[in-house]
């Protein structure tokens, strides 16, 4: 095959990944003219169309997808070829890609990384912050940083964390006036400030759980909020009962600004995963920060 349609293809993949001309020749430092006019030439030696293209979105065609099932692992074998030729070097080297949750960045990966960027300073670390899950192979990521429940099927999954516990929270001032939730079910006669999911837009179901008896309880009240931060400060002035990781509200508890409610209904559950590829092959530098973040448990 020609040099030039190797690189034909690889102009294609980024188009597909990103389902868009704009967003694609950004990404790769192209201008969108050279770009589309790089997958025609393709598509005519080809003699077929493997884009779809409307004026909002790009899409495969069937034989677009036929190509990318086979480009998509080539292309990630020749990507971890190079990246492990790094391991050449006298020093670890490369860039390392994660998606993650803000809490697990600021708790568990930050310290690690910090440690890692001053012992390494070949090794560069990019965090992408992001509420929902991300599909780490079609974004390109080495890993992600998810809790334990919410791991992708076919990947190596290691700890990173110890268990967490959620807490229901509310201002004694809230709670002197509207009473004392004790099971999830009062819920029903409180305010209560729901949190709404970034990516998909749906609210949170506050989940509980007692003696191996598991509940999902919808609640309503005056506040729907994106930020948690912003929903601990509600919850302090007063607006109602939120839910959330106790992390997020042990100073308030600690200053009495806040009090919490069903505590024997939020059992631990497990922690922070980082997860990759199972068929990636780590590099020397991946593999440090495997071994910077791998959790171990006090004795």
């Amino acid at each position: 095959m020609p040099r030039e349609d190797l690189g034909s293809l690889a102009l294609f993949l980024a188009v597909a990944d990103e389902r868009n001309f704009t967003r694609a020749a950004v990404r790769l430092g192209v201008s969108q003219s050279a770009l589309s006019h790089a997958i025609r030439r393709l598509e005519a030696k080809l003699g077929l169309r493997l884009l779809t293209r409307t004026t909002r979105s790009v899409s495969p065609t069937v034989a677009g997808e036929r190509l990318l099932d086979t480009l998509r692992p080539a292309l990630e074998a020749i990507d971890a070829t190079l990246t492990s030729l790094t391991e050449l070097r006298d020093r670890p080297a490369g860039t390392i890609r994660i998606t993650t949750s803000s809490h697990a960045a600021r708790t568990i990966l930050w310290p690690a990384i910090d440690r890692l960027a001053a012992d390494h300073p070949d090794i560069a670390v990019e965090l992408s912050i992001e509420a929902g899950l991300t599909d780490i192979v079609a974004e390109r990521f080495d890993a992600g940083v998810r809790l334990g429940e919410r791991l992708e099927k076919d990947m190596i999954a290691m700890p990173i964390g110890p268990k967490l516990r959620m807490a229901a929270v509310a201002s004694p001032g809230y709670l002197a006036g509207r009473g004392t939730p004790r099971t999830p079910g009062d819920l029903a006669r409180h305010r209560c400030i729901n949190l709404r999911f970034v990516s998909s837009g749906g609210l949170y179901v506050w989940e509980f759980e007692k003696d191996g008896r598991e509940l999902k309880v919808k609640v309503e009240g005056q506040l729907v909020l994106n930020d948690v931060a912003l929903a601990v400060d509600a919850a302090i002035a007063g607006h109602g009962i939120a839910f959330m990781l106790e992390d997020h509200v042990s100073a308030g508890l600690a200053d009495g600004r806040l009090v919490r409610v069903l505590a024997d209904w939020c059992e631990p559950f497990d922690g922070h995963y980082l997860y990759y590829p199972s068929r990636r092959q780590p590099s020397q530098a991946f593999s440090l920060l495997l071994d910077a973040l791998r959790y171990r448990s006090a004795p």
